[in-house]
């Protein structure tokens, strides 16, 4: 065998193709109903490198190919949450303080317990750096040999805790109550007699309905614009979540017995591929689809959600666009928008770039500390921190700064993939050095002491005291960890539930910081 490892030695990128297939098929495995999913690549390369290194031959993958795949996947997973991060932060930033205070306390309890066994502090820091999964912080410590054993001895009980922690979450998923109501059409005849336009009525909602078409009393069709008055007898199709869809009808009248989408005499419907770029970053009024051909954008799909057109929700490429226009301008409408399938996948290598590049930049910015410390942020908070900005940004000027969902989602997963294979050769070859330096016991106990109680104090903060959701809290688990791991695993169990990355990127950045102070004071305990 070892001919065989040192082939892969010498071909790292024959090895990381190598990991990423037997990885993944080790993830779809199911035990008891559960599969790795993406982890199942950590560890498989863990499983590979600690082989290798006992017959002789180190395995591992070059640095730059865990960077890379690292900076991708955090660049893609900001931009996915970004049109929702910013929003929900004005309501979670006690949650990022309440993760900043358990981290602290785990630092507190590494020192104490750790100088209880007779462990160095450089070897402390190590350990609470593997405990927690972060190899910033590893790096934060200098990256010493004392402090990688200790990091590689509590690295592996670090990422099955934290999984353990999202299985817990995610077994409450299906009674989660912030899972937005599933977007509804309803025709509504209108009885009130106060005359309201439609931009009144969606207003009062928040911008959460719309109205797609309404019917005269004299039979006649047309599209609703903002100022449309809604009279008595009018039939309207008013788009929205479910809940609010009922209070408008409440509102206005009662449910009417005539589906106003089956007559396509006049006006017809169509899903559209936003696949012009030129359109994408604009919001739904900038397109001016009313002046341009008496046509409205009613529903947007992103990837698996579905938002309400409102006037001033900002398009991504890829989106697909339920429009409702003039029978014979649908063709004219669907040139305009584009509608090609190659919108979907188009990667934007501009916005891809420049934003890695940004945050990179941002991440090494070297911040001295008082002692003669230093502070970064690191190549992985400094590019999501990036996505997260340009995902809500959408466009500045001419240029696009988001990506389509399915690419960024699919670039996200490749990226994840990749950075794993490196991570899982890393720890790889240290297990064994662990195990020789006949201290892995102790290091083993502080670890398995510390990751224990973040992960349990994460998970009470999140359910108990913030009372999240299981499928948001199994992403704060995944951000508090900082282990792109986690969310692998926790994406893997739900299918992509946007909620996920919500919750890992709310939290990530501010645990990111934290743990790579606590690390560097830990050193000079």
């Amino acid at each position: 065998m070892d001919v065989v490892f040192q082939f892969l030695a010498d071909r790292p990128i024959v090895l990381l193709f190598l990991l990423l297939g037997v990885g993944a098929a080790l993830g779809t495995v199911r035990v008891a109903g559960v599969s790795l999913g993406a982890v199942g690549v950590l560890f498989a390369a863990i499983g590979i490198t600690a082989w290798g290194v006992s017959t002789g031959v180190t395995i591992e993958l070059p640095a730059a190919v865990g960077d890379l795949g690292l900076v991708v996947f955090a660049f893609c997973t900001g931009l996915i949450a970004g049109p929702g991060f910013f929003n929900a932060l004005r309501t979670s930033y006690l949650l990022m303080l309440a993760v900043a205070g358990v981290l602290v306390v785990a630092g507190g309890l590494a020192f104490w317990v750790g100088s209880a066994l007779g462990i160095p502090p450089l070897t402390i820091a190590g350990t609470f750096a593997g405990a927690l999964t972060n190899t910033p912080a590893l790096a934060a410590t200098g990256g010493s040999p004392e402090a990688t054993v200790g990091y590689a001895s509590a690295y592996v009980y670090g990422v099955i805790a934290a999984m353990i922690g999202v299985a817990l979450a995610l077994r409450s998923r299906a009674r989660d109550t912030d899972a937005q109501a599933p977007i509804v059409g309803k025709p509504i005849e209108v009885d009130t007699t106060s005359r309201p336009t439609a931009a009144d009525i969606a207003a009062g909602y928040g911008g959460r309905v719309a109205f797609s078409r309404r019917r005269h009393a004299d039979g006649e069709v047309e599209i609703v614009g903002p100022d449309t008055e809604l009279e008595p007898g009018d039939i309207v199709n008013v788009v929205g979540p479910s809940d609010d869809v009922e209070a408008v009808k409440t509102e206005l009248g009662h449910t009417s017995a005539i589906d106003l989408t089956r007559d396509r005499s006049r006006l017809d419907f169509r899903r559209i591929i936003l696949s012009d770029v030129r359109l994408a970053g604009r919001s739904i009024a900038s397109l001016r689809l009313p002046e341009r051909y008496g046509a409205t954008i009613a529903q947007v799909r992103r990837g698996d959600v579905d938002f309400v057109g409102s006037p001033d929700f900002v398009l991504h490429q890829g989106d697909r666009l339920r429009v409702v226009g003039p029978t014979g301008s649908m063709g004219e409408i669907t040139r305009f928008l584009g509608d090609s399938e190659r919108g979907l996948a188009d990667i934007n290598p501009v916005a891809l770039g420049i934003g890695v590049l940004l945050g990179m930049l941002l991440g090494s910015i070297v911040v001295p500390l008082p002692g003669g410390g230093q502070f970064s942020l690191g190549y992985a908070a400094g590019v999501l921190v990036v996505g997260l900005i340009m995902g809500r940004i959408g466009r500045i000027g001419r240029v696009v700064t988001s990506l389509p969902n399915t690419a960024s989602t699919v670039l996200a997963e490749f990226g994840l993939l990749t950075f794993l294979a490196f991570a899982g050769t890393k720890a790889g070859s240290l297990i064994l050095s662990a195990i020789a330096s006949g201290e892995v016991v102790r290091l083993l106990v502080l670890g398995a002491v510390l990751s224990t109680f973040f992960m349990g104090a994460t998970f009470v903060l999140a359910r108990a005291v913030f009372r999240l959701g299981g499928t948001r809290s199994s992403g704060v688990i995944g951000g508090a960890q900082t282990n792109p791991a986690i969310l692998g695993f926790a994406n893997s169990r739900t299918d992509y539930d946007v909620r996920v990355a919500l919750g890992y990127t709310l939290v990530y950045p501010a645990a990111m910081v934290v743990k790579i102070l606590i690390a560097q004071v830990l050193v000079e305990l």
